[in-house]
């Protein structure tokens, strides 16, 4: 189990640039699957759950080349649907939760996917229904072995139907979207997530030749046609890790430019950040944060009442953003609420923070009310797990703004989601270093 020890306390200055988006990686890797000819994809993350997933689909028979640093192209011509069935791929899939969006690429092309219950965070129940009643709707045969937690899909042709889907799960729509490209006829998705991360996927799989419309909305309307071919992408820069970035300038008062943030694609959350006090400045499409000499004050709602800030499907805020705002809270002038709906164990890393020092009430397992230091008492030095990627670094987050020097073990969980961090931190006058 790996360890970061943090010596906390220190002004950070310079730039730092975002690694390309993990979440929308995950997505736009399984799209190869659905044409033989070449794809390539600019701006990858280094990151262990991406590497994991360009392992499986080697595996599975896609030759893939490094062109340069987060360059690849992918050719899925000759794949091995009998490793599908296999222990090895039984296992390898169940190590990471992006590998559930293999299935719907492999259904429209090889008419069948398969995949064991994916792990990954441990941040509550993440279900998979919307996913399989989606390929259900669209003509598939669904069958689950429990002994083994395997599921499969089944379909001789897909029939493009209508869907209203029981919630706007961003990797069910991508899902389904990569089946409904294929199948025969038209499919309307009501309900469908609309991330950037998601246009993306829509707007690659239409210059791959499908007819993808009403992208950046929550109806997608799908013509599908008899092929796909390949295409040139890149990623967008990871909005999380932009996010990350902003707390962790406030947090040691630091003077920080993010650059190429694609401002555009960021919605909701410089605002957001705004309502904390965080000062952010536009520049061309860099984000620039001066030092935050005297701190940072909470806006109350207009009534004068306690501000919520709480997740929602997009244009709402992201919940991956919620531990960082929850941890940059605790050094706030003010008083904030935060509401996580989604995921019903995200919130319990607050002990870790209260051993620090931090000022929370975690309400239930949804919501914490925090009262802000104002950087009047600091947090304190500790040691600590960090048990998901987003907790992961908010507790980092916090270490580098503590006194004294604190250790974070199970940092493969960091890993899992940010790249190069510590080196890159570094960079920027961090004093961390992997044990």
């Amino acid at each position: 189990m790996g360890t970061f020890r943090i010596e906390g306390g220190h002004q950070l200055s310079g730039e730092i640039t975002p690694q390309g988006a993990k979440n929308e990686a995950l997505q736009i890797l399984c799209a190869v699957l659905l044409t033989p000819e070449k794809v390539t994809i600019n701006n990858i993350p280094d990151i262990v759950d991406v590497n994991k997933l360009i392992s499986l689909l080697e595996d599975l028979g896609v030759k893939i080349q490094k062109k340069g640093k987060g360059s690849y192209t992918f050719k899925a011509d000759d794949i091995n649907l009998e490793y599908l069935q296999s222990d090895q791929f039984k296992e390898d899939g169940r190590g990471l939760r992006g590998s559930i969006m293999l299935v719907g690429p492999l259904l429209a092309r090889f008419g069948k996917g398969y995949i064991p219950k994916p792990g990954g965070d441990k941040i509550g129940r993440r279900r998979l229904d919307t996913h399989f009643e989606g390929f259900i709707k669209l003509g598939a045969k669904f069958r689950y072995n429990k002994e083994e937690y395997f599921y499969g899909v089944e379909a001789d042709e897909l029939q493009g139907t209508y869907m209203l889907l029981d919630e706007a799960s961003v990797t069910g729509t991508a899902n389904i979207v990569m089946a409904a490209v294929l199948a025969k006829g038209q499919t309307t998705i009501y309900n469908a997530a609309c991330e950037p991360y998601l246009q993306q996927l829509c707007k690659m799989l239409n210059r791959m030749g499908a007819k993808i419309s009403g992208i950046g909305s929550n109806l997608l309307v799908i013509d599908g046609v008899s092929k796909l071919g390949g295409t040139e992408h890149r990623m967008l820069p990871d909005m999380i890790e932009i996010g990350s970035w902003i707390g962790l300038a406030a947090m040691t008062k630091s003077e920080l430019t993010i650059k190429d943030v694609s401002w555009d694609d960021l919605g909701q959350i410089p605002s957001v950040f705004r309502k904390l006090g965080i000062q952010l400045e536009r520049k061309g499409d860099d984000i620039y944060i001066p030092k935050h000499k005297d701190g940072y004050e909470i806006q109350n709602y207009i009534d004068g009442s306690i501000l919520t800030i709480a997740d929602a499907p997009w244009p709402g805020l992201t919940p991956d953003l919620l531990s960082i705002i929850l941890v940059i809270s605790t050094q706030a002038r003010g008083e904030v609420v935060i509401h996580q709906k989604m995921f019903e164990s995200r919130l319990f890393f607050v002990d870790k923070l209260l051993d620090m020092g931090a000022k929370i009430i975690l309400c239930d397992p949804h919501r914490a009310a925090v009262m802000g230091h104002d950087f009047k008492s600091t947090l304190k030095a500790t040691t600590m797990t960090s048990p998901d990627i987003r907790a992961g670094v908010s507790l980092l987050i916090a270490a580098l703004s503590a006194k004294g020097t604190s250790t974070i073990h199970n940092i493969e969980q960091i890993d899992r989601g940010y790249e190069n961090i510590e080196e890159r931190l570094r960079a920027i006058g961090a004093k961390i270093v992997r044990v």
